[in-house]
């Protein structure tokens, strides 16, 4: 198994640059791991495949990859039980659920659990790569988005570094994609996003279904920021969402 790149004192950054850009594909289908490795890394990207789910986390620990591709239907552990380990043990890394499960339930249930992507086989190569990149792009730019890491409206703050929501002092665990949707959204503070602006910023894609999605999303923010409290999320009817200061 490959290991990341390591760099000391003036030479982390330069190596930084020059690293590849590197996916984990897991699948039980050899035909499906093959295809995604050999197109990813004719795209110049570093590549490790795994043909069951037990010894993901391992794998993420050991080869750092920037987004992973999971399989849900594994006949050792599936891909939504394979997620919940990776988050479990503090991994944030982005991962796209690759399956045959094509159902708007399977969908939501993927989406659900925290799975950042949710492409339905069979499926486009060229597709699937695209959103791979957009879903480095959105975590690259999280990290990367500026010299203060904390975004603060009201009483609750986002550290983009640590990855940390506080609501009045109290900590809410969020997903991946849930942390972007709100720091897209608190980045915009007292401003009515629409649902075509958030699918664009958040999920960098056109989504059969997209609107639920949306709100899908923005009903888990509101139960995790604002139930129990004076609400900060606002739907602005036949216009979109905006966040606000509660009061």
């Amino acid at each position: 198994m490959s290991t990341g790149a390591a760099g000391t004192n003036g030479t982390d950054n330069a190596e930084e640059s020059e690293r590849k850009l590197r996916a984990l594909v897991v699948d039980d289908e050899e035909s499906i791991t093959q295809l995604v490795a050999m197109a990813l890394r004719y795209e110049g990207w570093e590549v490790e495949t795994l043909g069951a789910g037990g010894g993901v986390v391992e794998a993420i620990a050991s080869f750092d990859p920037d987004v992973a591709v999971l399989d849900i239907m594994m006949p050792d552990v599936d891909g939504l039980q394979v997620l919940s380990r990776l988050r479990a043990a503090g991994h944030m890394v982005p991962v796209l659920f690759l399956t045959a499960l094509d159902s708007v339930d399977d969908r939501v249930n993927g989406l659900t659990a925290g799975g950042d992507d949710y492409v339905v086989k069979p499926f486009s190569i060229e597709e699937l790569i695209a959103r791979l990149r957009g879903l480095v792009r959105r975590s690259q730019n999280s990290k990367n988005s500026g010299a203060d890491p904390v975004i603060r409206v009201g009483d609750l703050s986002l550290n983009e570094e640590s990855y940390e929501v506080e609501r009045a002092g109290d900590l809410v665990e969020l997903t991946s994609t849930e942390f972007e949707l709100l720091r897209y959204l608190m980045r915009n503070p007292k401003r009515v996003l629409s649902k075509a602006q958030i699918l664009d910023r958040v999920w960098s894609y056109d989504f059969t279904g997209k609107a639920t999605v949306v709100e899908l999303y923005i009903s888990y923010l509101r139960k995790k920021i604002d139930e129990g409290r004076d609400p900060m999320i606002h739907t602005i009817r036949g216009a979109g969402y905006i966040l606000k200061p509660a009061g």
